[in-house]
């Protein structure tokens, strides 16, 4: 149904009969894919260059001044690029690892080329955000730099690095929404295909109620996980 032709009530209505509902499930499993396993890449990469960044800072635990600028370049190399331009440079990328530069795995590609660098970033600034004296004392007791690293500074942000996650995933959602104009199918897909190029605004309404509800959940699981370790450590 078309705004075009009916009044915004009835194509709003008829965003949700299960004629709409058949064609958005499977599209909500194709994201659902898309999401999680480039949340996971995210999660590993994002943790792991963050963690060299702050290492290898100058007042890092493990200070080298052309790590920390050359990886820091590239970080903001691909922090600089829209989204859109991202999901285009990463074509060739996503051909040449899984042979086809369209579908869910090739959009998985461009997800985390553009969410790594983000999260890494926020990573960073968490871990930055850690009081000095705890590092110091750590160091005068004998703490060796793995240690300090993985027994203070990371269980000590770990609420900060929770919501920083969770801001990470939304955006990967917002992505695949966006790569589906790109053949990446999913929501995205369907919003591009049928509800904007073809004038289905119900579908396009459906598409719309998906996406709120699958980034409100994940808002509500990170920030209920982050209140609850700041409970357990009495500081809320």
């Amino acid at each position: 149904m078309s705004l075009y032709k009916y009044s915004f009530f009835e194509v709003l209505g008829h965003a949700f009969t299960a004629e709409v509902w058949d064609q958005v499930l499977p599209a909500i499993g194709e994201t659902m894919y898309m999401v999680g396993v480039s949340s996971v890449f995210v999660l590993i990469f994002g943790i792991l260059l963050g963690l060299v960044l702050v290492m290898t800072s100058r007042e890092g635990l493990m200070p080298c001044k052309a790590v920390h600028t050359v990886l820091g370049a590239i970080i903001n190399c691909f922090r600089s690029l829209p989204q859109v331009i991202i999901i285009i440079v990463m074509l060739p990328v996503a051909r040449a690892l899984v042979g086809k530069s369209y579908g869910s795995n090739a959009c998985i590609i461009s997800l985390v080329a553009s969410c790594v660098p983000l999260f890494a970033r926020l990573v960073e600034s968490s871990l930055l955000e850690l009081d000095k004296g705890k590092v110091e004392a750590a160091k005068a007791m004998g703490s060796g730099n793995l240690r300090i690293l993985f027994t203070i500074m990371v269980p000590e942000t770990l609420p900060s690095l929770i919501r920083a996650f969770t801001n990470a995933v939304v955006i990967v959602i917002s992505m695949t929404a966006l790569a589906g104009s790109f053949g990446a199918g999913g929501i995205g897909y369907i919003a591009v295909t049928y509800g904007y190029t073809r004038f289905q605004h119900d579908l396009l309404f459906a598409t719309i109620v998906v996406l709120i509800i699958i980034v409100q959940a994940v808002q509500l699981v990170g920030d209920t996980i982050s209140k609850l370790i700041l409970k357990k450590r009495h500081l809320v």
